[in-house]
Formats: C-alpha cells, structure tokens, sequence
C-alpha cells in the first residue's frame, strides 16, 4: 500500500520540467513548501492529460488534488463536505480499479499520475505484532521523481458548488526486494508510458495494471521512526537511521 509520501518539487518546476501546463498557479499565492510527510486528506500535486476542446489535442496538466478519492455519488455531510463514512479510498488495487464501483468510473478516462520523491513502507518485524514495526523510504537512486499511476475524480456538493477534485494512487503487488518490507506497492509508471496511461480518450492499459512494476533504480533505506508521527516534517525523516553501537558491531 501507499500511506504517507515525500514531496519536495515545487508545482511550477515540475511543470516545466515535464511539459505541462500549470494549473495550480491559481490556487496557491507562494511556492509549495517541500512536505517530508504527505498523509491522507493532504492536497498534492497530480498529473492529467485533458482536453481544451472536445477535438483537440489533450495535453499534459499538473494540478492540485485532494489524496483520498471522494467519487461523484458521495453524499455531502452537514457542513458541506464528504461524508466521511467508512475507510478513505488513498489507494486502488490495480486489478480491481476498473471493476470496483468506487474506481471503475475514474478508470475509464479520469486517470492520473502522482509524482513524489519518495514513498515510506513500514515492515513487520519477526518478534510479534506488539513490536513496532520498522519504517523504510524507498526513492530512485539517480534522484529525479517517481510517477505513481492514480486515478481522479470530480464531486460537487450541490450543482453549482465548487467542485471538489480527489485522486487515489494505484497499488500492486511489490516485487523484489520491496517486497520483503511490505507485500504491496504503488503502481510506477516509466516516462515512456505517461501519456498512454493518461490518455483521456483510451480505456486503461490492461497490460500496465497486470504487469510487475519496474523498479529498477529503486532503492530503499531503513530510516528513523520520527515519520510514525503526521506532526514530524523535514529532511530529517528521510535521512538513514544511525545504528547503535551494538548493531554496527554485528555487521
């Protein structure tokens, strides 16, 4: 699974750097501060391909999402937001978005990418679930961004309210090494693929969604338990945990 992410590209830079029209600029006044610790219900920076007119070109769009899907039939709760019955939709199985009635709809042309630096895993440790679990960060090692496959969507309150956008990120069974930290993973998809996963008027690359991710050049570290907490945000939490004197010895 995919529960809490790092993000340090401002909105801005990232359009530029992967040709695509900013459409945050008028939602934010100054530039994204980097968030070491993105958690459920955070607004993050997303990926689309959309129309300007119904027979043109789509083009790439880097927009502003709210992570936790919220589909188009959600009820509104009493001060107008979603109703926050039941689990948050922050993740999507890849072989269940295009049948499960929460995601299907998205799958067929809301579909988007989630770039981030880095995604944290925490593994079970062998002594019992009483023991806390160990946190992991898992990030490329040549540095440049990850692009996780999403899904997005659009819900209004009332007809003429302003509209809500949401998105999920896609997961797949982990592979290689990763899976030894946790037996799930966010869906990575390579540059080459972007625009055809993207495509606004093509259904879903079945083959993306069956397929293992390639996780070359992913690497991952074990790192401090300072991420366990929402309220901790810094480089800090991404840096390698420093062994005591003990383990350092075993090694």
């Amino acid at each position: 699974m995919c529960g809490r992410f790092a993000v340090t590209t401002d909105p801005a830079a990232l359009a530029e750097k992967i040709q695509a029209l900013d459409e945050t600029r008028a939602a934010r006044s100054d530039p994204a501060a980097p968030n070491y610790n993105v958690a459920p219900t955070t607004t993050i920076t997303t990926v689309v391909r959309r129309h300007d007119e119904p027979d043109d070109e789509p083009t790439r769009r880097v927009r502003l999402m709210r992570w936790g899907l919220v589909p188009p039939w959600a009820k509104a709760g009493p001060d107008g937001a979603p109703e926050s019955k039941g689990p948050q939709l922050i993740n999507a199985r890849a072989d269940k978005v295009t049948t499960s009635p929460a995601f299907r709809a998205s799958a067929k042309s809301k579909r988007c990418l989630v770039p981030m630096d880095g995604y944290y895993e925490w593994r079970a440790n062998p002594e019992g679930k009483k023991t806390r679990k160990t946190p992991f960060y898992m990030y490329r090692e040549d540095g440049e961004p990850l692009f996780m496959a999403g899904l997005w969507s659009v819900w209004k309150p009332a007809k003429d309210a302003s509209p809500l956008l949401s998105c999920t990120i896609i997961t797949t069974d982990a592979v290689g090494e990763l899976a030894e930290i946790h037996d799930r993973m966010p869906l990575v998809v390579a540059e080459k693929d972007w625009d055809r996963w993207l495509d606004p008027d093509a259904p879903p690359d079945d083959e993306l969604l069956a397929g293992p991710p390639d996780v070359r050049g992913i690497r991952m570290r074990e790192i401090s338990t300072l991420v366990n907490n929402v309220r901790n945000n810094g480089p800090e939490l991404i840096e390698p945990v420093k062994l005591q004197p003990e383990q350092a010895t075993l090694l």
